[in-house]
C-alpha cells in the first residue's frame, strides 16, 4: 500500500479520515487557498508521482463550490504526473438530473461526469447512485458500492417477524426486494407521482402493511417529501411501528423536523456518506459508518481485485 495517496477536499476530511484509519495509510494533506476574487487554488502537500491516487470528496452543500474544489484536485495530481486518479464521492449530488423530462433543460448528471474524466479522473467511485442510468454517464470506470450490508446488519438486531421492507415508488422496489430478501421481510411499494420540484403524491402502497412493522427505504432523502407522503399513506393503511432508512441523509431545509413531527416515525438510519456533525446528539436518528467498505474498495482497486465480489460478501 505504500504506493497509495489519499486526499481529502473540505468536505471529505472526516470520511477520508476514517478510510486511511482502516487501510493504514496516512491521510495526506492538501491545501484549499481563496483568492480576492472568490477564485480557489488548490494544492496536493505530498508526493503524487506514479502513485495510486485517491481524492475523497462528497459532493454536498456547498454542492458547487465543493465539486469545484474537487475538479482542482483532480487537477493537481495530473499535474504531479500520478498514475492514477481515483475521485472517492460517497454522495454524488448531480445524480438526480439524470433525464430529460422536460423541454430545454439540462442534464447535469452526464456534464458532472464529463467534467470529471475532462479533469484528468481514470476512475470514480461511488455509492448508490439515484438511477442506473446515472453509472453509463461516466466515460471512465465507475465502482458504485450500496449500504444495504450495513443497514441490514442495524435492522437485523430487531424482531422483524412482523416487519414490511415498503419502497416509496416503484423505481426503488428493486432495492427495496433485495433488501427485505437480506431481512427475510416481504415487500411492498408505493405509486408515486412527482408533482413539480419536491411536490409528491403516493396514491396507492401495492403490497400488505395492514398491523406491520415498517421499514421505509429510499436512497436519499432531501426535502423529506416522499418520506412525508408514505409516512401519512402507511398510518392511514393501518401501519404499526414506521421506521425510516437511506443511504444519503441530505435532510435539507428542516427535513428531519418535518418527518419526525407527526410522530409516527420511530427513527430514522442514514449513513455517513453526507458529513453529519450536526446530528451527532440527535437521538432522532442513527449514523452507520461506510468508511470500511470505501476502504475495502480502494484497497480491491490498488490491488487489481474484484471490487463486484463485496457484493456477493
Amino acid at each position: 500500500m505504500r504506493k497509495i495517496r489519499v486526499f481529502a477536499g473540505q468536505a471529505g476530511r472526516s470520511f477520508a479520515a476514517g478510510m486511511c484509519e482502516h487501510l493504514q495509510v496516512p491521510l495526506s494533506p492538501s491545501r484549499l487557498q481563496r483568492f480576492a476574487n472568490d477564485c480557489l487554488q488548490v494544492q496536493l502537500l505530498a508526493n503524487c508521482r506514479e502513485r495510486d491516487v485517491f481524492l475523497v470528496q462528497p459532493i454536498v452543500a456547498p454542492v458547487q463550490e465543493n465539486l469545484m474544489e474537487l475538479l482542482l484536485m483532480v487537477d493537481a495530481a495530473r499535474g504531479a504526473s500520478a498514475r492514477r486518479i481515483t475521485a472517492v464521492m460517497p454522495h454524488f449530488a448531480y445524480a438526480r438530473s439524470d433525464k430529460k423530462d422536460a423541454p430545454r433543460i439540462s442534464i447535469g448528471g452526464r456534464l458532472v461526469a464529463d467534467l470529471l474524466a475532462t479533469a484528468g479522473v481514470d476512475r470514480v467511485l461511488t455509492m448508490s447512485l439515484h438511477a442506473p442510468q446515472v453509472h453509463a454517464f461516466f466515460r471512465v470506470p465507475t465502482d458504485q458500492l450500496h449500504a444495504l450490508h450495513e443497514l441490514a446488519t442495524h435492522f437485523s438486531l430487531q424482531d422483524l417477524s412482523r416487519t414490511t421492507v415498503v419502497s416509496p415508488d416503484l423505481g426503488n422496489a428493486k432495492t427495496a426486494t433485495t433488501f427485505a430478501k437480506m431481512l427475510g421481510t416481504p415487500v411492498a411499494a408505493g405509486s408515486k407521482e412527482r408533482l413539480d420540484g419536491d411536490a409528491v403524491t403516493i396514491s396507492t402502497i401495492i403490497g400488505d402493511v395492514a398491523g406491520r412493522d415498517v421499514i421505509v427505504l429510499d436512497d436519499e432523502i432531501a426535502n423529506g417529501s416522499t418520506i412525508q407522503a408514505i409516512v401519512r399513506l402507511l398510518d392511514q393503511a393501518g401501519a404499526r411501528r414506521i421506521q425510516v432508512a437511506c443511504t444519503h441523509g441530505l435532510f435539507s431545509h428542516g427535513a428531519l423536523d418535518r418527518i419526525t413531527a407527526s410522530g409516527r416515525v420511530d427513527g430514522v438510519v442514514c449513513t455517513d456518506t453526507v458529513p453529519h456533525d450536526d446530528l451527532a446528539d440527535d437521538d432522532r436518528v442513527t449514523v452507520l459508518g461506510v468508511a470500511p467498505a470505501f476502504a475495502e474498495a480502494v484497497r480491491r482497486i490498488h490491488s487489481g481485485e474484484s471490487v463486484s465480489a463485496l457484493f456477493g460478501h
